[in-house]
């Protein structure tokens, strides 16, 4: 994954309007006419940094404070004082490097440039933030939150249509647009149905790695089918249990494998809480038990030890072009309250 390569003393001459790349973040900004690229200087800068709003704006202070999100992270494109692009990465507490690209927004308010122009200063500030950032290579994929509705919303589109022809002149790519899915009380869960037996996972990864590699056969999943492309199964599960499932910090005895009476695996659910709500953070049925209905009782399941705890939501989300576990959502009273939009770089 690469992007453009940037000029590290701070000056782009291919760009005759002249551009400015405050490197430390401490450095006087470029006069009204010139672009200005840096990364915000304290916190005090997150009104700064606000004045293009998204829907993660009312995360970002506490982000900051649990360390998901470094100033270094964050970055702004400025006209004088008015901010006219910004770029955020997102990790876990620890992380030497971010994990996600998950705020990237352009300024379209009154006044604002000419989209040829937006485009161009979008690019110019990934390029800038991304080889300060992952000097290496090694981009992390971009994922953005978009209303439900966002192609029948003009204005909406378009903003999504400028951002991401600024991440294709970096080199970004279309992976896989999801839905978000949410489940909130007081909507029913389903009974046990009894055909399915349920126990906690033993051994954590252990268990579960093995089964997640079964369940990884004829998956629909893009980001599953793209590790596949480049590593075995074992290793797709692994890195996945690795780098996320045992990450969460909720109690792993909400986790559960479904078996048949006689004690066989046919699949697993596994609920937890992420920094932010209650979620089904995966759920699969194994390959020579799929087509009879079992991922109902799974998702119940899921559903019942989340709604136990007296959580006020619990969400998930699914690959549009996963028909089947988008039609499951439904079924156990799940609606799609946004969708999320991904792009990677090769």
């Amino acid at each position: 994954m690469s992007l453009s390569d940037h000029d590290h003393d701070g000056h782009d001459d291919d760009h005759d309007d002249g551009d400015h790349y405050d490197r430390d973040g401490r450095g006087a900004d470029a006069g009204p006419d010139r672009l200005c690229v840096r990364p915000l200087r304290g916190p005090e800068e997150l009104p700064l940094f606000r004045r293009l709003p998204g829907p993660l704006d009312h995360e970002l202070a506490d982000d900051l404070a649990a360390g998901r999100r470094r100033l270094a992270w964050m970055w702004l494109a400025l006209r004088g004082a008015r901010p006219v692009a910004r770029a955020a990465w997102w990790g876990l507490p620890g992380d030497e490097l971010p994990r996600v690209l998950d705020v990237f927004d352009l300024d379209e308010g009154p006044g604002a440039a000419a989209r040829p122009a937006r485009v161009e200063t979008g690019h110019r500030l990934l390029t800038a933030a991304s080889s300060a950032l992952f000097p290496d290579g090694g981009r992390p994929e971009f994922s953005c939150f978009l209303p439900r509705d966002w192609r029948e919303r003009p204005d909406v589109r378009r903003g999504v249509e400028d951002r991401t022809a600024a991440l294709e002149r970096t080199g970004a790519r279309p992976l896989v647009e999801r839905l978000r899915l949410e489940w909130r009380p007081p909507a029913p869960v389903p009974a046990p149905e009894g055909r399915l037996v349920f126990r906690p996972v033993r051994d954590g990864g252990a268990e579960l790695v093995p089964l997640m590699t079964r369940v990884l056969e004829g998956t629909l999943d893009a980001h599953d089918r793209a590790g596949l492309s480049r590593m075995p199964a074992h290793e797709v599960a692994a890195r996945h249990y690795r780098d996320e499932l045992a990450r969460y910090t909720s109690p792993r005895g909400w986790w559960r494998i479904a078996t048949l009476p006689d004690g066989e695996p046919a699949g697993f659910v596994l609920p937890a809480r992420n920094a932010y709500n209650a979620i089904i953070a995966y759920i699969g049925v194994l390959p020579a038990h799929r087509g009879r209905g079992l991922v109902d009782a799974l998702l119940a399941e899921g559903t019942r030890v989340l709604a136990a705890e007296g959580v006020p939501r619990v969400r998930a989300s699914t690959d549009v072009g996963n028909t089947p576990m988008a039609a499951a959502f439904a079924r156990a009273g799940y609606r799609v309250f946004e969708r999320q939009l991904t792009m990677v770089w090769d």
